[in-house]
């Protein structure tokens, strides 16, 4: 008898396992068409044909293709494209840590504060004129160093004791504030062309994205997933609650702090280069959640595969708002996130 319920289980399990890598497939799919869609669409409308021939090219199966076409994909649009794939995916993935750590749904990056350090250090930067460093490398440069300060003090309170993810949040809400009010009086204060392009940087962009600066990203994003993949079984135990975890052997405080500098290098990374982009890191996680549930094996890739979606799918919908002109890309995912964020206030109401 309890052979049979055991038996039972197990394929109850594999059954479960097997649906869930069938909706990671099913959005993996999806992901890719959002991709070519992505570099089809510009000013110069490509053919979605014409792009699967040119990437096909590109991977080493030559087919022929309009030459015009071959350089318009691999030189202008194929960077962005990615970029947005990695960016979409890297903020998904931090919001999906910071909701496990704290063990709330409104919890991101962005809602922590981090994203608007980075947008003040950007802003500084370009106030001080970058202190005479090229403006490329002093804007992500600003952004990076402010945005792990903000980080160094969610670090600092989270290694207190009697301090709890409630509090974390809180305090993340205050530094949110605090940025966003230096962000205004250095904008106040600021010439009107210089407001300008701080607010321009603000709003988000891939539009400077190349192949330097996504390599960056990649090579943070791809050293951060490992890290993140190799604590999965820790951080599924810490969603059991903190008593549990610890009676399976998890030291939740290094844990804890582990995750967060994995979350804030890689937020730092990809904010100092494409600026403040809303909304992803806490969308993302929570359709993850509802569709494959808080195991990390599944639910890190697929909060990846679906932050990776949602600003893939932005990045096209900033290209068609207006033809012929950059829509930025913080201002479309605001769009898509706000009535979400709504609909889970609500969810959670009933």
């Amino acid at each position: 008898m309890q052979s049979d319920l055991i038996s039972d289980a197990v394929s109850n399990q594999r059954r479960s396992e097997k649906r869930r890598w069938s909706v990671i497939s099913i959005l993996l799919i999806i992901l890719v068409f959002s991709f070519v869609l992505d570099i089809a669409t510009g000013p110069s409308l490509l053919n979605v044909r014409d792009v699967a021939k040119a990437l096909l090219n590109l991977i080493g199966f030559p087919v022929e293709v309009d030459a015009t076409t071959q350089v318009i994909v691999s030189s202008l649009r194929l960077p962005i494209a990615i970029m947005a794939v990695v960016v979409g995916g890297v903020l998904g993935v931090g919001g999906a840590e910071m909701q496990t750590l704290l063990n709330n749904s409104m919890a991101s990056p962005y809602t922590l504060g981090m994203a608007a350090a980075a947008g003040f250090g950007a802003a500084m930067m370009l106030y001080f004129g970058s202190l005479g460093i090229n403006t490329n490398i002093a804007v992500p440069l600003g952004a990076f160093v402010c945005c792990m300060l903000a980080a160094t003090f969610l670090f600092a309170l989270a290694t207190m004791r009697h301090i709890s993810s409630g509090q974390l949040i809180l305090a993340g809400i205050a530094l949110l504030f605090l940025f966003q009010s230096l962000l205004s009086l250095v904008q106040f204060i600021s010439s009107p062309e210089l407001s300008q392009q701080i607010l321009f940087w603000l709003f988000g962009s891939l539009s400077k994205a190349s192949w330097s600066n996504l390599s960056i990203i990649a090579s943070v994003t791809v050293v951060c997933m490992f890290f993140l993949i190799r604590d999965a079984w820790k951080l599924t135990a810490l969603r059991l609650g903190e008593e549990r975890a610890k009676s399976l052997g998890v030291n939740i405080t290094q844990l804890r702090l582990r995750t967060l500098l994995i979350v804030a290098v890689m937020t730092a990374t990809v904010t100092s280069f494409v600026g403040i982009i809303g909304f992803v890191g806490i969308v993302a996680p929570n359709i993850a959640k509802m569709l494959v549930g808080e195991d990390q094996r599944f639910f890190l890739p697929l909060s990846f595969i679906i932050g990776a979606f949602l600003l893939s799918s932005a990045s096209v919908l900033s290209k068609v708002i207006v033809p012929g002109a950059l829509f930025p890309i913080g201002i479309v995912t605001a769009i898509i996130g706000v009535p979400f964020f709504f609909w889970l206030i609500l969810g959670k109401r009933r």
